[in-house]
């Protein structure tokens, strides 16, 4: 008895010597590198540290005790079992709390250090990979410690090959994405690398990237798909021979996608509009889809309208399609002039209004011209006015218009009424 008392008092003074140490060590850690945010991490881990070690002194000194005590070997036995499933679990919780202090000062320092010089100056946009790493990390973790501790019962020990094949899976699934981001920002990196683009060739490399984008991701991942399979013991080839099969039925079957698909080859090798084209095309519930073309995909087309909707059509239901972004494009304003307007005296009015707006905005390739009368109404007559603008930039202009016609004849005292559309040149 006084053999386990013994052994139970060193055990305290030892977890005594063991928090003051571990104090010291937590303070030397955050020091270590100043001003960086892992200081919650590192006090996380020195905190779980402690508390894992002693849980296992103390089962330590159980079984001290149980051996002075002389008590049946099966009891030793099982506690041992007992000790090695908790040391186990506790170091494995300690290297979770470890592994998120490294990353968390990795990270700190990654971007303390990066600038345009080095490559951590592509850190910022793989930064968002870090919270998949960690939970990786953590699935890995557990798995070992799950694996460990089938190990040491017996009776489900063969369950414990299955460790090393999870793990491995895992691997590939954080391999694949870290290669699919990878690959994505260096494709991005060539493409746009040259500063010197003109706004055409911009709009056709934004096109491209997308493609790319749903291109890469489908092949790495059934690559990644085939590995696993590997990782799993199991033949890929018979598999693969019977979803070709099973494809060529379901594409006989699935003509709207395919459709969909050939399209949108066609609407890029012949370059009906680009991402950043603003475009009319084909009908969605009876309406016409408008706006300006954010991405091009094998299947589909996203097109945002003026007022912000996002509009998602597929390629095969396209259409018709009206680009208001190809070269030059009219911004039309109709005027309305009462029957006794003097015309030449309207008509001079309205080209030096152009001519001004041609000095002030960049936007305006041509000052505006008076294409004429255009119609008859019952109390005025309704004038045509073009303007030649940039693609796109048609909407902006027509409202301007309509502003700068209306205060100029209302000070010459003409009383007026305006409309606009726009015609693509």
């Amino acid at each position: 008895m006084i053999q386990c008392i013994g052994t139970l008092i060193l055990a305290a003074i030892a977890l005594k010597f063991l928090k003051y140490w571990l104090m010291v060590a937590s303070t030397s850690a955050k020091n270590l590198e100043k001003n960086t945010a892992d200081d919650e991490s590192i006090d996380a881990f020195f905190n779980a540290f402690y508390h894992r070690i002693s849980g296992g002194i103390w089962l330590w000194a159980v079984i001290l005790c149980a051996q002075f005590l002389k008590l049946p070997i099966t009891v030793s036995q099982n506690l041992y079992i007992a000790l090695r499933i908790y040391l186990i679990i506790a170091v494995g919780l300690l290297i979770l709390k470890a592994v998120a202090a490294i990353v968390d000062s990795l990270d700190a320092l990654s971007i303390r250090y990066s600038n345009p010089d080095n490559l951590l100056r592509f850190y910022d946009r793989l930064r968002h990979l870090i919270p998949f790493l960690k939970r990786c990390l953590e699935f890995v973790i557990y798995v070992c410690m799950a694996t460990l501790v089938i190990q040491q019962v017996q009776l489900i020990a063969n369950i414990a090959t299955f460790g090393p094949r999870i793990i491995k899976i895992i691997g590939i699934i954080f391999i694949s994405r870290v290669l699919f981001e990878v690959v994505y920002l260096l494709i991005e990196e060539v493409l746009f690398k040259d500063q010197n683009l003109t706004d055409i060739q911009r709009s056709r490399r934004l096109t491209l990237v997308p493609l790319f984008r749903s291109f890469l991701q489908y092949l790495i991942y059934f690559g990644a798909t085939v590995f696993i399979l590997y990782a799993l013991s199991i033949d890929p080839t018979p598999i693969l021979a019977g979803a070709g099969i099973v494809g060529i039925a379901v594409g006989l079957g699935a003509q709207t996608l395919i459709n969909d698909i050939v399209c949108g080859f066609f609407i890029l090798f012949e370059n009906y509009y680009l991402v950043g084209d603003y475009i009319e095309a084909g009908k969605v519930e009876e309406k016409v889809v408008e706006g300006i073309v954010e991405a091009i995909e094998l299947r589909t087309t996203r097109v945002r309208h003026p007022n912000g909707q996002l509009q998602i059509i597929r390629n095969g239901d396209i259409g018709s399609i009206t680009n208001y972004s190809k070269q030059y494009i009219f911004a039309v304003v109709e005027v309305g002039v009462p029957y006794d307007s003097n015309l030449t005296h309207v008509y001079k009015i309205i080209e030096e209004v152009g001519q001004q707006l041609k000095a002030d905005n960049p936007d305006v390739l041509e000052g505006t011209q008076v294409d004429g009368v255009e119609s008859l109404g019952e109390s005025n007559l309704l004038l045509r006015t073009l303007t030649k603008v940039k693609p796109g930039k048609h909407l902006q202009i027509q409202r301007v218009l309509r502003k700068i016609f209306t205060n100029a004849l209302l000070r010459e005292g003409i009383v007026i009424t305006v409309r606009a559309e726009s015609v693509e040149g």
